[in-house]
């Protein structure tokens, strides 16, 4: 829970009241309070997206049907739905309003609205329309929930029960989700400020000492990194067991969908932890941090912006970079999630034909609405994203001597746009960026931000003394590397009686071949594959050998012979240069906080 603040007898001028909720039908009755009303007509609208997502959601079509009364209940007031997600209420000057309506809450994601027996997760976007022109105003948001429950919010506390949260304005509420139930409660003091794991939807395979002493290295190293926080308490609202994981960040909390056993082995746990860096790290990069238009934000449209590449995907490079100043991986596992992005970058083909400015501006159709020929035309401003921001930070810190680095800069921007909550205009990053750091980077952003140029990581790595290769071929259990099965470039899903194509890559064995996405392949040869002999069947096809492909396009029976090629690295690996410079070393010790190594075969796997 939040801080607790002595009941108020005042409330505010708008007030929504979760009433009841009913679990096994995933129902909840809402009603909203409006007094001091002096119109003869109100309006309510739901948004249409939350801020963080970039994803239209008709969230409208959850409320039932809305009624209102005035100052007298028997009076009822008439109100109709003039678009999908906006109401009109013909208040006729009532000085009180009240609306009730129902919403169905059925999703539990990390933008999500769910009621269940067990747990009420609040999202304002989902179920609170708000009162056009009175959204400005201070809100309270009251909750009536059994009594051996609790609620979580990052707002003031002004009532006990049923609780009652208020809210500076509605922005504030939209930003600030609200968890109910009985929840394992993990709470730590990080640089004197109060955090806390709030975990929902137990039970789980998460260690909460674990849980504290990682959280607090996480939010100790990142407050060190940017030189200061804004904040006076934060909440991690994370939930178990959810179809869909990810996070979303706000301001003084963020909210984590995680699988229920997916904190051991350690591999699932620091993907846990990357996901809590990251959402912590958005406090200050896209929440403080901002592109200009991203603030106020417009919740009946899309926003568009070009700068989400350094929002989310300088995040996601600078998150990594944090667990390994917290000290929760070591230099080499650092390097070795590093070259797995860089890997991954290489298999994209759309990263040739889509810029990440245009990555960004495409959001609403591109990153969260994803389909089959997604991969050939556009590329992941998170996955390049971080790529590039690691190429800027060698950048700066070879062409400045390694006096400055993307910390700096970050520190620069936290002082003169975070604080102040000053926004960043959309041509504008790139000139602050030259301003303070004294460079000429407009080669690199036409190249690399605002261009499709490929990315050269042996030219960065080597500002650090470092290069990138392939690794070697995993041993087999005789000693002798795997023999290197052919490569089809397509992804597929089991069917029943075969396989499913669901993405056929540009430049590949199966594009060249005419295979489609929902082809069904049934047999390799004259042999029937199914999801279980299929990686055995390409073991038989070598790189360089034809085979014909048996499969199912809309009904028809046909084939294709698609001729194998060798399959992309399946790892990449960091290793020393040879001869290094003074220069070179210093980069490497800076920028990971670690002795320089002497040259080896390569910096290997670890745990």
């Amino acid at each position: 829970m939040s801080g607790f603040v002595a009941e108020s007898i005042i409330s505010a001028s708008v007030e929504y009241v979760l009433e009841s909720f009913d679990g096994p039908t995933h129902r909840a009755e809402f009603r909203i309070r409006i007094h001091g009303n002096h119109a003869s007509e109100l309006r309510l609208i739901l948004p249409v997206w939350a801020p963080g997502t970039y994803e239209i959601r008709d969230s409208a079509r959850e409320i039932g049907a809305l009624r209102a009364t005035g100052s007298k209940p028997e009076m009822a007031l008439p109100v109709e739905r003039i678009s999908k997600n906006e109401w009109r209420i013909t208040a006729h000057d009532s000085p009180d309003v009240d609306v009730q309506y129902s919403v169905y809450a059925h999703d539990p994601t990390d933008d999500g609205l769910d009621v269940t027996s067990e747990h009420v997760f609040l999202n304002a976007t989902r179920c609170l329309p708000y009162v056009v022109g009175r959204d400005v105003e201070p809100i309270d948001i009251v909750i009536h929930i059994p009594d051996d429950w609790s609620a979580f919010a990052e707002l003031p506390q002004v009532g006990g029960r049923p609780y009652r949260f208020r809210a500076r304005n509605y922005e504030e509420l939209v930003d600030t989700p609200i968890d109910c139930g009985i929840p394992v409660v993990v709470p730590f003091q990080a640089s004197g400020i109060p955090h806390q794991f709030v975990i929902c939807g137990g039970p789980g395979n998460f260690e909460p000492p674990k849980l504290e002493e990682d959280g607090r290295k996480l939010v100790e190293a990142t407050i060190r990194y940017m030189g200061g926080t804004p904040l006076r308490s934060f909440t991690f609202f994370t939930h178990l067991g959810f179809r869909r994981g990810g996070g979303l960040e706000h301001k003084t909390s963020t909210s984590l969908g995680v699988d229920r056993s997916g904190f051991q082995p350690r591999s699932s746990y620091l993907k846990f932890l990357h996901l809590v860096s990251h959402e912590y790290f958005h406090l200050y990069n896209v929440k403080r941090i901002r592109p200009k238009v991203l603030g106020p934000i417009d919740l009946t449209r899309e926003n568009y912006t070009r700068l989400l590449w350094w929002m989310e995907g300088t995040t996601d490079y600078v998150c990594t970079l944090l667990l390994r100043r917290a000290e929760i991986v070591g230099p080499a596992k650092f390097l070795e999630i590093l070259a797995e992005q860089i890997r991954i970058l290489d298999t994209v083909p759309g990263r040739h034909v889509r810029s990440l400015e245009e990555a960004s501006f495409a959001v609403w159709i591109d990153l969260a609405q994803p389909y089959e020929e997604s991969r050939n035309q556009s590329v992941s401003y998170y996955l390049k994203g971080l790529v590039v921001s690691w190429c800027l930070d060698l950048e700066i810190r070879h062409r400045t001597a390694n006096r400055l680095s993307l910390d700096d800069v970050f520190r620069h921007l936290w002082t003169a746009y975070g604080q102040p909550e000053r926004g960043i205009e959309e041509d504008e990053l790139q000139g602050i960026l030259e301003t303070f750091t004294g460079l000429d980077l407009k080669s690199f952003f036409d190249r690399y931000v605002r261009g499709t140029q490929e990315v050269d990581p042996n030219e960065f790595a080597g500002f650090a003394g470092l290069r990138i290769a392939p690794a070697p071929l995993e041993p087999t259990p005789s000693g002798a590397p795997d023999d290197e099965k052919g490569y089809l470039g397509m992804d597929l899903t089991p069917k029943e009686g075969g396989l499913r194509v669901n993405i056929v890559l540009d430049g590949g064995p199966a594009r060249r071949a005419g295979i489609s996405p929902g082809d069904e392949i049934v047999a390799f040869g004259k042999i029937r594959v199914t999801a279980e002999n299929f990686e055995a069947a390409l073991k038989c096809y070598p790189p360089g050998s034809a085979v014909e492909v048996t499969l199912i396009r809309r009904g028809l029976l046909t084939t294709a012979t698609v001729t194998m090629t060798r399959s992309p690295p399946a790892r990449y690996c960091f290793q020393p240069l040879e001869t290094t410079t003074l220069l070179q070393r210093a980069i490497y010790e800076s920028w990971l906080e670690a002795k320089w190594v002497e040259p080896i075969d390569s910096i290997p796997k670890t745990p």
